[in-house]
């Protein structure tokens, strides 16, 4: 709130609302002229649930097997058990994420069995390539690829013993079930290998924006450095030089002594920003309303009595430190502008909400406000979910609510 107040009543009030499920998420990162875009996609709510498209399926493959049996000939004719069968087949696929191997070690059994009652015949690789797919798709690729030898070893034997032409098996039988197992198991390694290569992505565009981020951040710090570290490193060495050509223990020594008093937590503040901006996952200690005391002491140097009653425990770090930001501003605002004589400070919790209040018995607001103070406690609000009000009547009244634990 610098400059002069608002008139009469003013109230900015922000409700935090909980972002929706977001179709798209869009973050612009810095790091060149036309930045970076980072678009996340969510599916939670819109994928379909893995137990459906596993269901379907296998609904797939048991009515697939169904008509190869209902439209083959040869062998003893179909009857329920063979359909059973088909159904068996479908059913396992259920398991299909679970446990890749069982379902293979199921599906081959099933297969041999199927063959051993006669029934008529449904290819080989047919009702296994399902099995193959998704031991492949699950990461068991050698799994998959022993099964479908295995498999394509014994049926290639039994049809040799019982007579078939080799000719007829090598060159049209052999070929068609070796290009439908390498296909299912090829085709079930490339879905896992696309979705490992998503990953990787998008744990290098994270690690990309995090040291961007990191790098911006270093920047900032510099700048503060440089010229609001430099101005007050001159301010205090000033004063310094001023208390020096000054009577002491006059009013003019009292005011150079809190100016350098100022200069030098402002100093030590700076630094300890600089710090953590300069470390990478910003683990630094934080303000908090457990400093708002060396505050008061610093707006009592002033001449103002100030009333304090602190009682907030257990908040959440983000808050602690976006509280302590307001009760500065606004006890800022009371120096410059407010004219006033008593300041009250209050926080104080009361189901799981807390309560910030700053009121002081000056002036009051005479035209609207003009500057950064109370937009920048508004927008701390804002991003914590809370509210922000002001009143001018019979002084100026600061009041925020905020939560007092973040949910993660």
């Amino acid at each position: 709130m610098s400059g002069p107040r608002a008139a009469n009543r003013s109230a900015i009030s922000v409700w935090g609302r909980p972002k929706a499920t977001a179709e798209y998420a869009r973050e612009r990162m810095p790091g060149g002229p036309a930045g970076h875009t980072l678009i996340v996609v969510s599916s939670a709510d819109e994928r379909v649930p893995p137990v459906v498209v596993d269901a379907l399926f296998g609904t797939a493959v048991a009515l697939g097997i169904a008509l190869v049996i209902a439209a083959r000939s040869g062998g003893r004719p179909p009857d329920p058990g063979a359909y059973l069968f088909a159904a068996g087949f479908g059913a396992v696929m259920l398991l299909r994420r679970r446990t890749p191997p069982t379902v293979l070690v199921l599906t081959t059994l099933g297969l041999f069995a199927y063959y051993a009652f006669d029934y008529p015949p449904i290819g080989v690789a047919l009702p296994v390539i399902t099995a193959l797919f998704s031991a492949a798709d699950a990461g068991r690729t050698r799994w998959a690829i022993g099964t479908g030898i295995v498999i394509f070893v014994v049926s290639f034997y039994f049809r040799v013993e019982n007579g078939e032409s080799l000719a007829v098996l090598i060159g049209y039988e052999a070929v068609s079930n070796i290009a439908l197992i390498a296909a299912a198991t090829a085709l079930g390694y490339s879905f896992r290998s696309r979705r490992e290569i998503a990953r990787l992505t998008a744990i290098q565009l994270e690690r990309e924006a995090e040291w961007r981020v990191q790098r911006e951040r270093e920047r900032i710090s510099r700048d503060l450095h440089d010229t609001v570290g430099h101005t007050m490193s001159v301010i205090s060495l000033q004063a310094g030089v001023a208390a020096e050509a000054v009577d002491p223990g006059g009013p003019a020594a009292q005011a150079i002594e809190r100016i350098r008093a100022a200069s030098g937590q402002t100093l030590r503040d700076l630094r300890s920003m600089v710090r953590l901006l300069r470390t990478p996952d910003g683990a630094l200690e934080v303000l908090s309303l457990a400093a708002v005391p060396d505050l008061v002491d610093a707006t009592r140097g002033v001449g103002l009595q100030v009333t304090t009653r602190i009682d907030a425990d257990g908040l959440s770090p983000q808050v602690d430190a976006a509280a302590y930001r307001i009760v500065q501003e606004a006890l800022t605002n009371v120096v410059k502008h407010a004219r006033a004589r008593h300041v009250e400070v209050s926080a104080r919790l009361h189901e799981g909400v807390l309560h910030l209040r700053v009121a002081d018995d000056g002036q009051g607001a005479s035209a609207p406000a003009d500057g950064h103070g109370l937009a920048g406690m508004a927008e701390r609000v804002r991003l914590l979910g809370g509210t922000l009000e002001t009143r001018s009547r019979d002084g100026f009244t600061v009041e925020a609510w905020l939560p007092a634990r973040l949910e993660k």
